[in-house]
């Protein structure tokens, strides 16, 4: 059975499986909208986690097989709570005890799951938590004698309600199936063998670090820091991305390197002093593919960029946000990260800063990742905007109604008629020219002015923007709406009565600006390549194939081996499970065939730090 008839299970099932976010619907973008604005207000006049700071809270130690076990599997997996078949596909795949891996032999399941953020969309509440997520993974593994530890860190979706749902599900010490949560806070300190730490940040929306999270890593884990130790920290954004365009965005992560991890404060001495401690990989989500990059080593080649040979000394920054929600773009990523730049604000930063290069394998790769982008604006395709979307064409046939009804009514009243319709008739192509000059030059007079006044000035002017472009796409489809409702009002008979004749053209200039506004802002969409548009030539897909999620092994010689997996397709076909082991039997779906789970990339192998002197 598919998604639907699952609906109709709900009860049983003790969840509503849900369709993936359809995100330029215009419900959906109405409703996003206004809950970032409210967002932006919490995260300015009440961030929890201040109120935290009054909450218990402790060092976490891992779940080991056996108290003298001296390794460790542990998973990693972020923006999950969207569609159900993607998330629930993925869920299956982390709850499964040995997981059949294209290549290797068969993985364990983690100990240790980590949610890298985002575990619901679009924006946070009990209920969505309970039907985009707790309802699948409960499912996925209702039960587990070995009890493996979920940890979750809040990405800008989860802080959408302030973090108030977050913390009633993840903070209270309630398991989720098998899965059992022992943190009290949105940021956590995991001890873990082989002098290995797992520590997750709260970054809340992009702000500073507050101040009962900086107290809890200088109480918890900077005094147990040792010469050698090596720490995986995992942070709900990929910040060392971003600062190729906002080049503080970095700052905060770095500052944490600087301050917690590699150094700490001596109260004895009132002195700062080396821990022997250095962060060894850098997790996180938020962008929705994965992507690695690995630090350049001083004996480089240099242009080696491209194909950095696998070292275990090298340090990894990994992003992997696949657990669930619409695939993301990857052929935009700059090859080559310093960090922090050059031109970041930070006053104590590394000099020189170490560089990072972009891995050769992404996923999807770089052609595969343009192929699809483009797919928003081929009418054929299964992805495209306003089918994926729905409402989106509704919304452009209305808006050019409503531009169609007034330039019928600027000619009548230019005739001095009072029937728009023999308007229409009588409107010729001057009289269309005319418009499409007038309404131009009033949009355009007022930019050509600011280029005047910045030649004046000595400034050169821009291209224009991609507002300006889209307006002028939107005048290109009024215009051509307009014409077609004008051919057509000349060959309906002016015996008919005014009422159809009104209702046909009304009827033909929504669907020509339905297609025409759909297929054109789609181009615009794709023509966009940076900035927030340009993300939106994959999420107005919601592309529910290609997920995955990270598997790590840490050895008892202490190295640290990571494997990518993906899943090229998700399950579609659904059969019903009792489950009988719980006080009331409820259902749980299972998929008809399980999705093949493959490398994307060799395993990564990360050394531990080397201790100073040996």
């Amino acid at each position: 059975m598919d998604v639907h008839e699952l609906r109709k299970h709900a009860a049983a099932l003790r969840f509503t499986p849900q369709e993936p976010v359809r995100w330029l619907a215009p419900k959906e973008l109405a409703r996003t909208a206004v809950k970032v604005g409210l967002a932006a207000v919490f995260a300015d006049y009440s961030d929890k986690r201040e109120i935290q700071g009054a909450l218990q809270a402790d060092l976490l130690r891992a779940p080991l097989a056996n108290p003298g076990a001296e390794e460790i599997w542990i998973d990693f997996v972020a923006d999950l709570g969207d569609g159900f078949e993607a998330t629930y596909s993925v869920a299956s795949a982390l709850a499964a005890a040995r997981l059949a891996v294209t290549g290797p032999d068969s993985l364990p399941r983690g100990s240790l799951l980590v949610l890298g953020g985002d575990q619901v969309y679009p924006v946070a509440s009990t209920t969505a938590y309970e039907d985009r997520m707790k309802g699948p993974y409960r499912a996925a593994l209702p039960s587990a004698p070995d009890e493996p530890l979920m940890l979750v860190l809040p990405g800008n979706h989860d802080w959408y309600d302030g973090l108030t749902a977050f913390l009633r599900v993840f903070a209270q010490g309630r398991p989720i199936g098998g899965w059992q949560t022992r943190q009290t806070r949105s940021y956590f300190a995991v001890q873990l063998p082989q002098r290995w730490w797992l520590v997750g940040l709260d970054s809340q929306l992009g702000s500073y670090f507050d101040d009962p999270q900086r107290r809890y890593f200088e109480s918890y884990l900077s005094p147990r820091l040792l010469p050698g130790d090596s720490v995986i920290v995992c942070s709900a954004t990929p910040t060392w991305v971003k600062s190729n365009e906002e080049p503080n965005a970095f700052n905060s992560l770095h500052w944490f390197d600087r301050n917690i991890i590699r150094t700490r404060f001596n109260p004895a001495t009132r002195k700062r002093e080396d821990t022997g401690a250095s962060i060894r990989l850098w997790l996180t989500g938020d962008r929705h593919h994965y992507a690695r990059y690995a630090e350049r080593l001083p004996d480089d080649r240099p242009g080696s960029d491209d194909a950095l040979p696998p070292e275990p000394r090298r340090r990894q920054m990994v992003t992997c946000g696949l657990g669930g929600a619409f695939l993301a773009a990857t052929h935009r990523l700059p090859k080559a990260l310093p960090l922090p730049p050059a031109t970041s604000r930070m006053r104590e930063k590394d000099d020189p800063p170490p560089a990072f290069a972009l891995a050769q394998h992404t996923y999807p790769d770089a052609e595969e990742s343009r192929s699809l982008a483009r797919a928003i604006a081929k009418p054929w395709s299964r992805y495209w905007l306003p089918r994926r979307n729905p409402g989106f064409a509704v919304l452009a046939g209305a808006l050019q109604l409503v531009l169609v009804l007034l330039a019928s009514g600027a000619f009548a009243l230019a005739e001095g008629r009072l029937n728009p319709v023999d308007a229409l008739r009588r409107a010729g192509t001057g009289d269309l020219l005319g418009l499409l000059c007038t309404s131009v030059a009033l949009f355009v007079l007022p930019f050509v002015f600011g280029w005047g006044n910045g030649l004046l000035r000595g400034r050169w002017p821009r291209a224009p923007s991609g507002a300006i472009v889209a307006v002028l796409f939107q005048l290109a489809v009024t215009v051509a709406a307009l014409s077609v409702t004008v051919v057509v009002a000349r060959s309906i008979p002016s015996s008919w009565n005014g009422f159809w004749r009104l209702a046909i053209l009304l009827v033909v200039a929504a669907v020509m600006g339905a297609f025409l506004g759909s297929q054109l802002f789609a181009l615009w969409v794709l023509w966009t390549d940076r900035g927030l548009v340009a993300e939106w030539q994959m999420s107005g897909q919601s592309i529910d194939d290609r997920k995955g999620f990270v598997r790590m092994h840490l050895a008892p010689d202490g190295t640290l081996t990571l494997y990518p997996l993906a899943l090229d397709a998700t399950c579609r076909d659904w059969l019903l499970d009792e489950v009988v082991d719980t006080p009331a039997a409820w259902l749980r779906p299972v998929p008809k065939t399980l999705p093949t789970v493959r490398l994307i990339e060799e395993p990564i192998v990360i050394r531990r730090t080397g201790v100073p002197g040996a």
